[in-house]
This record gives structure tokens, sequence and C-alpha cells, in this order.
């Protein structure tokens, strides 16, 4: 048997979602080597390959999960569900009040000497147990007590613990939500309850950042929304990250050749994409934005072929999930939203993004490959 064949035999699924994976997977080495190096000078004397190698290993770890998990049948995860949201509460509590904080921010705990980014694990639970209750009660969300308790409460709960120290995470997670819940026809009036009492935890997590600023990051917020709104021009962030997508042009500056690098902050993780259009140009900047688009539509694709409605759920949420982090972490490069603290999946540098983008992979593909197997 030829390598080309035993690598299909092993990779099962659906190949054009690998082909999107392998993809981003080489943008995210390429970007990340350029994005650091001012950042390597600064920090590690010099040494531009230190975050290279960082990085190298925390994306091949990512490939083993997303190989591990797409081997795996994607019933067990309907299994798993109750478990991993009842992890999931009791982590967010703890790092709201006791994590480490990082940029003003309480996103991480430290267990056994690894950082670990709560709302990261805390988002995948919510829409594994969402598809699973969305799953066991499809015929008859038609009352209070089958959408409340088991649907709504979760939601608000995960989110409303997720907001304050992570807002943009948190919006994304409830609009995906929000999303599956509709796809599953539950009655609007419970979606809409949904929407009421989201904004009504928003509004007391204001007042509570009045209060106890260290834990709710209202001026945080409320600056970032002002310079969306006053400043045409934006803040510094978006200025640099304008200047970068400006300087590439077309057909960009070349791989390694960009000099926003230098005064772009965060410019390895919330504004990679703007290094990757000054090196790659307007071109390699569509590439990107075609590559997510292409597995959201492919992920769409499989919802209509899946005769199990878990696995339906399940597939478009971490899809949409995905495709809607990465479209909002465009949109701040080129300054259509206020700034937030989203990475690029798969492509920005970060441990706990990585794995769990990858989880997330890993687990669609293990839909794919399901109904693969009964085609």
């Amino acid at each position: 048997m030829s390598l080309g064949n035993r690598i299909a035999a092993e990779l099962r699924g659906d190949r054009t979602i690998w082909m999107v994976i392998a993809v981003l997977s080489l943008f995210s080495v390429l970007a990340v080597y350029s994005a650091t190096g001012s950042l390597a000078w600064q920090s590690k004397g010099g040494n531009t390959t230190y975050y290279l190698v960082t990085h190298l290993i925390r994306l091949a770890f990512g490939m083993l999960l997303v190989y591990v998990f797409h081997l795996m049948h994607y019933r067990k995860f309907q299994r798993m569900a109750p478990f991993l949201i009842l992890a999931a509460v009791p982590l967010l509590a703890i790092t709201l009040f006791f994590g480490r904080n990082i940029n003003d921010a309480s996103r991480w705990i430290d267990i056994f000497g690894f950082s670990f980014q709560t709302s990261d694990f805390a988002k995948i639970a919510l829409i594994i147990y969402l598809a699973r209750e969305l799953t066991r009660k499809q015929e008859y969300i038609t009352s209070f007590k089958d959408a409340f308790m088991p649907i709504i409460i979760p939601v608000v709960l995960v989110c409303g613990l997720i907001a304050p120290a992570n807002l943009s995470t948190a919006l994304v997670l409830f609009g995906t939500c929000i999303v599956l819940m509709f796809i599953g026809r539950v009655s609007m009036r419970y979606i809409g309850l949904l929407a009421l009492l989201g904004v009504v935890v928003f509004a007391m997590l204001i007042v509570l950042g009045r209060f106890q600023p260290g834990v709710v990051r209202v001026d945080t917020w409320v600056s970032r929304v002002q310079d969306y709104l006053h400043n045409p021009d934006g803040g510094y962030q978006v200025q640099q990250a304008k200047i970068a997508i400006a300087n590439g042009g077309v057909f960009g500056v070349g791989p390694g050749n960009s000099t926003a690098r230098n005064f772009l902050p965060y410019s390895h993780a919330d504004f990679i994409y703007a290094i990757i259009c000054e090196e790659y140009g307007l071109l390699g900047g569509t590439v990107i934005l075609a590559l997510y688009v292409l597995l959201f539509l492919r992920t769409v694709k499989l919802v209509t072929q899946s005769p199990k409605a878990f696995g339906a759920f399940l597939a478009i949420g971490l899809s949409l999930s995905l495709t809607v982090q990465a479209l909002a972490n465009i949109a701040v490069s080129v300054h259509l939203v206020p700034v937030t603290g989203l990475t690029l999946p798969l492509i920005s540098m970060g441990g706990t993004s990585m794995v769990f983008s990858c989880i997330s992979l890993g687990m669609i593909l293990s839909v794919s490959k399901f109904i693969e197997s009964i085609e």
C-alpha cells in the first residue's frame, strides 16, 4: 500500500475539512514565526526559534488530538455531556474569583503546573450538553418546564460566568446557543426568554462592575466601545493593524518581511490576521477567510446528511463557534467591530485555544467519519 493510501486509510472523515486543517496549520506556523520575531528579541534575548519550537510542539499535540478525537464515536461525547457541564461551572467560578490575572483579566487557573483557560473548556462542554438536550427533547420542547431548567439555565449560567473576564467569548457562545436552539425547533418564546435573561445578566454585570471593577471588566468594555464609536481610526492596536493590511496590498510584502510586528501588540495572537495580510496581501487574507467559510459550509453539508440529531447539533454548534470566532477576530483587524480578546482559531499562538480548537475539529470529523461509514 502506498504512503498516500495509508494516510487516507488512517484519516477518515471529510477530506475537505482535513485539507482546511492542514492549510490553516501551515499558515499558523509561518505567521507565528514571523509575528514573534520582535517578541523574541524583547523576552528571549533574540532567540527567534524559541516561540516557533513552542508553537510547533503545541500544534503537533493539537493535531494528535484531532486524530484521537476523530477516531472516537461521537455518541461517546453525548454520554459525557452531563459530567462535562458539571465540571465546567465550578471551574469557571473558581477562575473568576481565584484565577490568575493576565492583562487585567482573570481567565486562567493553574492545574499541575499548566495554565488553563477554563472558558475554552466550558464552551465545548456547553455545546455538547446543549446538543444532547436538544436531541433528547426534540419532539416535546413545548412547555416552560422542558426549556427552562434543562436548556436556558445552563446557557445563562455558563455564559454569565465567562462574561466578567471574557465578554467576547461569552457573546459568541451565547449567539451559538441561540442558533442551536432555533435549529432544534425550540419555540421562539423560549429563545426570546433566553435573550431577555441574557440582557438582564449583562445589566447585572455592569452594575456589579461599578462596585467590583477587579471582577467585572466594565471599564475595559466601555473604553473599547468608545474607541470604536468615537475614533474613526480606532485605538492604537487597530491603527497599526490597518497600517499592516494597507502595507500588504494585493500580494503582500512576503513571508517574514512584516514591519508591523514591531509595533502591533499581540501580533502573534489577537491581531495575527493583520500580519498575514501584510505578508501575504489581500490574496492571503482572502484565502484564510475562505477556509473558515469552507469549513462551515462542509459542516452544514454534514448536518443535512446526518441520520442522528445529536451528530448534526454537535457538528454545527462546534463549527459555528469556530467560524464566528474567526470572523470576529478578522473583523477586529479591519475595524468592523470593537477590539476583542478572541484569537484566530488554529492560527494564533496559544496553548489552550489551540488544544480546544483541535478537539472541536476532531469531534466534527468524528461525525463526518460516521456519516461516511454508512454511505
